[in-house]
């Protein structure tokens, strides 16, 4: 494919941008080569600055679960925007979105709007150590929760793709705090509350991993998960910005039929605007300033844009039920990549949990930040420009799970598939 015009926005865009890019996972870093530029997207594609066509399976990372430019978002946006784009007050639309919530995710019984996924992490943390009076945070290596001072340690995402899970610029002190456990390590969970339970004040992680690749808790690390937080008095924080409302309408809480106490959410609830968002119990939302001590603020906050986008998206989920549909396409291609795999005698483990999926090169099982780390970066760059030469447009990192759209149709997971085999023959 020619990609001239890509290729000359991003010289372009380095002389004004660090790196070219506003957020590192653009940059192309876990697979070589340049970034394309992107000048607009049409349901399930994305079409570039040279005019070359892709089948989407980034969707913005995660949030267009209904496909680029879907009617009835784009007709709320412009209503919206006819009536002004912010305020710096209140709206009722902000009260009418987290009512869907709510009622969409039962755990949460009060929400409070931010701007960013990274926002809505650091808010939960600040709320979870202020409610519980303890200053220790457990999170996981290889989860990513936006780029917060005392979570980006042994983070996944653009942070694991570059090699540095751990960023310059961070002191000491803003991590001294932080536990960091392996994913699915059950023991190890059991031995830090045993040594340091009085003084946690919770545990953040993915519900399913999105940021390492695509990685599915087990059974027994959720059921410790909620015993030894209720036991210890910590709080059990689902970061859900991947997965909610994606997995199911209530996200993967509802899947797992757990209840976490806080929750952090963002992408499909913005509807491709930026939003994030917190909530969970009554009791501990209540203490957010100015209804309690802790504070939290934010001038776009519940801006009307994006509120119109989440609602819209939301209600378009709820009223169309889209989910076995995307569970209908997600084992298709399931099927038909394992299959792919077995006959071009590719090592591999496939994830996948709804419409979220990884294909992993590597020839075992994939459970935790480490055994991700086993797989082969060098082929699987081969194999997304071979991908991106056929018209499929993949996440530009080994250790980031893929989305499908209700754009989507049978047929284009079967062109895919068929991609998926031809590129694994290109790249032996």
């Amino acid at each position: 494919m020619n990609r001239a015009r890509s290729e000359a926005a991003f010289a372009k865009a380095c002389e004004v941008i660090p790196g070219g890019v506003n957020s590192p996972a653009r940059a192309f870093g876990g697979v070589g080569g340049k970034p394309i530029f992107v000048a607009r997207g049409e349901g399930a594609y994305l079409i570039d600055l040279d005019g070359n066509r892709y089948l989407d399976y980034v969707q913005s990372w995660g949030p267009l679960i209904l496909g680029h430019c879907h009617p009835r978002v784009v007709q709320a946006v412009n209503d919206a925007m006819s009536q002004g784009a912010t305020f710096g007050a209140p709206t009722e639309i902000e009260t009418q979105l987290a009512e869907v919530i709510r009622s969409m995710m039962p755990s949460i019984e009060m929400v409070r709007m931010v701007s960013s996924g990274t926002e809505a992490s650091m808010s939960a943390i600040r709320l979870a150590r202020g409610f519980t009076g303890r200053d220790v945070i457990i999170k996981f290596a290889g989860c990513y929760h936006g780029h917060v001072d005392s979570l980006l340690v042994s983070a996944g995402s653009s942070a694991l793709t570059l090699g540095v899970p751990n960023s310059p610029g961070i002191p000491k002190g803003c991590t001294q705090d932080t536990l960091v456990l392996r994913y699915n390590d059950v023991a190890a969970l059991q031995e830090a509350f045993r040594l340091r339970g009085d003084q946690i004040a919770g545990i953040i992680l993915e519900p399913v991993v999105g940021n390492m690749g695509l990685v599915v808790p087990s059974e027994a690390f959720r059921r410790e998960l909620r015993s030894l937080t209720q036991k210890h008095g910590a709080l059990l924080i689902y970061d859900e910005v991947m997965t909610g409302f994606r997995l199911s309408p209530g996200g993967a809480q509802q899947l797992f039929g757990e209840k976490p106490d806080l929750t952090v959410l963002g992408k499909v609830v913005g509807g491709g605007l930026p939003v994030g968002a917190y909530g969970g119990r009554a009791d501990i939302m209540r203490k957010i300033m100015p209804a309690g001590p802790v504070f939290q603020a934010g001038t776009l906050s519940g801006n009307p844009l994006a509120m119109a986008a989440g609602l819209a998206t939301l209600n378009e989920l709820r009223e169309r039920n889209p989910y076995p549909k995307l569970e209908a396409l997600g084992a298709r291609l399931e099927s038909g990549i394992r299959k792919a795999c077995v006959e071009t005698k590719t090592p591999h483990h496939f994830a996948r949990v709804g419409s979220m999926w990884t294909l992993f090169f590597n020839h075992r099982p994939v459970a935790d930040y480490d055994t991700a780390k086993t797989s082969d970066v060098a082929k699987f760059g081969r194999f997304f420009w071979a991908m991106m030469d056929r018209g499929f447009y993949l996440p530009c990192s080994q250790f980031e799970a893929a989305f499908l759209s209700t754009a989507m149709t049978e047929a284009e997971i079967d062109r895919t598939i068929g991609a998926v085999r031809a590129s694994l023959l290109a790249i032996g």
